[in-house]
């Protein structure tokens, strides 16, 4: 089959009969040859290997590989760094053949992923020249990984103006490709790297370059988003189309960025891409990495399984910071994607920010919705208006492609059920059956949810009760007419910050122990800079060209938090990722700018931590949190032994071998994580007790004393011991117990299956160190 005969590596050096089995394994299998059986079509793979276990005639990992186990044409990555292995090219049954070797810890079919897709840093509580931004120079010394679909780097977002030299310690590159070079890298944007091999093997053709730049060029738009929302430089009238006007900035103004590109414009993200990415970003020296990317296919793969958890252990095992979004399928439960405990995992919030638009109806009812439409207005001039939905046709009442009749349609306001296509493009397909209007109606699903799109044609959206009253009229009404009155920006919105519908919601599908999302941040309507390749709606259709784009979702959210621990990380370069997520989660905000509980779009209830995690982020309350709740290496591979994985399960995770407590098996709930949650069996009944271990570490004055305060739920009994927690220049480390006590004769579970309260320390002065605390049962998991 093309490979190395046994005979030509001798004379072998002195080796343990296990290297001389492996060799006998490697004779003995059927590697991958153009041979193989042509009825099964071949995928990528990625393979996890025991890097340890290469014998010695081999000088490098990939000559191993290419020797061995794959053709070398057949293999795309290998990796080095957060991961040992390869991914290849291969049938399911080589990949089957493969699994059985004695060096291979784990093979995994690459999977796609998907992107979860100004103002808001003064909502974070950042102010110029003072407090975090002043004590952090804007982040000058950080650079931020960005793992998204790119750069467009001639952005004023991306100038490098009176920006000092690139930080010695960086050793990544410039990439050049199409319509890119070294000279689009600068004293901002310090690296550009982009990863197509996955996409190339996995598309048909490879990868359509009438839409897309085989380089870091971003032709998609959100990776320029999410760059600009964590690092942008400050930008003079900025806005879109009129909409947001002010001064662009991200969170860390001065950090550096360096993008990776591993998604791409209609095709996604893939896996074995996305890996290699967290390989390089790694080596190259960043500081933090935000990546907006998850889910998919509505699996949630174990973390040995999944590329993104795997990665991402890699980087932090190194001390870097992984921000990640929470995932777009909210307001569902347990639709939070991103588990992993190494990971921070971000939700979305609303800003005191909003774009009105009322549909005016005929019978004098105005009712409010939103938009970003910057075309001609419609004045106060009134249309017909009609809901396809009438006739009994759900792909008309979506507006689906084709589904709507000119003759019902022209010269109307079309109602257009939200869901099943984009947003935009149903405006686009009311336009091209002669329609004149479009007002977008949330279902139950989206409840009164809205974000801004920049429509193509006059259009707004509405909340789901509001979609439902203009139907009324569309139907009840002999001669209904309408019109649309868009209304601009507004500021100074209240209630505000709100939980966006869509957020992903708890509790964590694969280990309820830890509390996901972490918290919210900023993640609807925002502005930040955007591609020339597309228009503001990202549509093929659409001509527009602008500087700066408006766009909502967990992905506008996540690189909130990129910029916070940019600043945090260069105002504390001593401090881990674990010891940067919890000054960020135990600071938060509980209450919106009306000071009420946060509130659920999707319900207009107060949310929970299912929905909110610790809370919105307070950046000026992070900058000094008093005290952290530290985790190590050692306490994740804890973590994962106690939630049943094997020694050989979490080398695929950690790289190294690892040894399991074989005595008493550790509780995951230990896990030395800012928020806790008790479970208790449904199977027993009467009065139940946990109790949870937490060690605090004093980052503040050397010398404090913290007193416990305590919220119970209703049946719940919470306590502390020790009740006091007293620090000195010698101790800056105290451990506390929860107990938690339950009488399932009285405990009141909402209608998450979950009781909520909280354990805070206070030292009688600025610092409130709040942690929540869940109490949940088995079975509603």
């Amino acid at each position: 089959v093309g490979k190395t005969p046994l005979t030509s590596l001798s004379p072998l050096p002195p080796m343990a009969s296990s290297i001389l089995a492996l060799l006998f394994f490697f004779i003995s299998t059927p590697f991958i040859s153009s041979a193989a059986d042509a009825s099964q079509a071949a995928k990528t793979f990625i393979f996890r290997v025991d890097g340890g276990s290469m014998p010695s005639v081999f000088p490098t990992h990939y000559h191993w590989y290419s020797s061995e186990f794959a053709q070398e044409s057949s293999i795309l990555h290998v990796y080095h760094t957060v991961f040992h292995g390869f991914s290849a090219v291969v049938t399911p049954d080589e990949a089957d053949s493969l699994r059985n070797h004695p060096a291979v810890l784990a093979v995994f079919e690459d999977r796609r992923r998907e992107l979860h897709t100004t103002r808001s840093p003064q909502f974070l509580g950042l102010e110029n020249q003072k407090g975090l931004w002043s004590d952090s120079d804007y982040g000058s010394d950080v650079i931020i990984g960005v793992l998204d679909t790119g750069i467009w780097p001639e952005r004023r977002s991306f100038s490098d103006l009176n920006l000092g030299p690139v930080p010695q310690r960086w050793r990544g590159v410039c990439q050049a490709g199409a319509r890119f070079g070294p000279r689009n890298c600068n004293r901002k944007i310090v690296g550009a790297r982009f990863f197509a091999k996955g996409q190339q093997a996995a598309v048909i053709g490879g990868i359509n370059k009438t839409v897309e730049f085989l380089s870091p060029r971003d032709a998609d738009g959100h990776g320029t988003h999410t760059a600009s929302t964590a690092a942008g430089r400050h930008a003079f009238k900025a806005s879109m189309s009129g909409y947001a006007s002010g001064i662009a900035k991200g969170v860390a103004p001065k950090a550096r960025i360096a993008a990776y590109k591993v998604c791409w414009k209609d095709s996604g993200c893939l896996d074995s891409d996305i890996l290699a990415a967290f390989d390089a970003a790694v080596v190259d020296g960043v500081d933090v990495i935000s990546i907006s990317i998850g889910g998919g296919d509505g699996i949630t793969s174990p973390y040995y399984l999944d590329p993104i958890a795997i990665g991402s252990y890699g980087a932090a095992s190194k001390g870097i910071f992984v921000s990640s979004s929470a995932g777009n399928e909210g307001p569902n439960g347990m639709s939070v994607t991103n588990l992993a405990p190494w990971v921070t995992t971000v939700g979305a919030g609303t800003i005191d920010r909003n774009f009105p638009a009322d549909a005016i109806l005929g019978d004098g009812h105005r009712l409010g919705g939103v938009s970003l439409y910057a075309g001609v207005p419609l004045k106060g001039r009134m249309f017909p208006v009609v809901y396809p939905g009438n006739a009994g046709m759900s792909s008309a009442s979506l507006c689906m492609e084709n589904s709507l009749d000119p003759k019902h349609v022209r010269g109307k306001i079309v109602i257009c059920d939200r869901g099943s296509s984009p947003r935009v493009a149903k405006g686009l397909v009311v336009k091209k059956a002669g329609g004149v209007g479009m007002i977008l109606a949330n279902g139950a699903s989206n409840g009164e949810g809205l974000v801004g799109d920049a429509h193509l044609i006059p259009a707004c959206a509405v909340g789901s009760n509001e979609g439902d009253r203009i139907k009324a009229y569309a139907s009840s009404h002999p001669n209904p007419v309408a019109s649309i009155d868009f209304r601009g920006t507004i500021t100074g919105v209240k209630p505000a910050p709100v939980i966006a519908s869509f957020s992903g919601r708890g509790p964590n599908g694969l280990n309820p122990e830890i509390l996901k999302p972490d918290l919210i941040a900023p993640g609807v309507n925002i502005l930040a800079a955007w591609t020339d390749a597309v228009g503001p709606t990202g549509l093929a259709s659409d001509p527009r060209k602008t500087e700066f784009n408006i766009l909502s979702g967990t992905s506008m959210a996540c690189p909130h938090v990129s910029g916070a621990a940019a600043l945090l990380k260069s105002a504390h370069p001593n401090w881990s990722p674990a010891a940067i997520r919890s000054a960020m989660m135990t600071t938060t905000n509980l209450v919106d700018n009306s000071n009420r509980s946060l509130i659920d779009e999707s319900t207009g209830k107060s949310g929970t931590p299912y929905d909110f995690g610790s809370g919105h982020l307070n950046l000026g309350r992070a900058m000094d949190p008093g005290l952290v709740y530290d985790i190590t290496n050692d306490d994740y591979i804890t973590f994962l032994c106690s939630i049943g994985y094997g020694p050989k399960t979490i080398q695929v995770i950690t790289r190294t071998p690892v040894r399991c407590p074989t005595k008493r098996k550790p509780s995951p709930g230990n896990l030395n994580y800012p928020s806790i949650t008790a479970m208790f069996p449904t199977s027993r009944r009467g009065t139940l007790s946990k109790t949870i271990i937490r060690t605090a570490t004093n980052v503040g004055q050397p010398e404090a004393v913290y007193r416990a305060r305590i919220e119970s739920p209703r049946g719940v009994t919470i306590t502390v011991k020790p009740p006091r927690l007293v620090f000195s220049s010698a101790v800056k480390r105290r451990s506390y117990a929860v107990t938690v006590t339950v009488d399932t004769r009285n405990v009141v579970l909402g209608e998450t299956g979950a009781a909520f309260g909280s354990v805070t320390w206070f030292d009688g002065g600025k610092h409130v160190v709040r942690s929540p605390v869940v109490v949940t049962q088995l079975d509603v998991l």
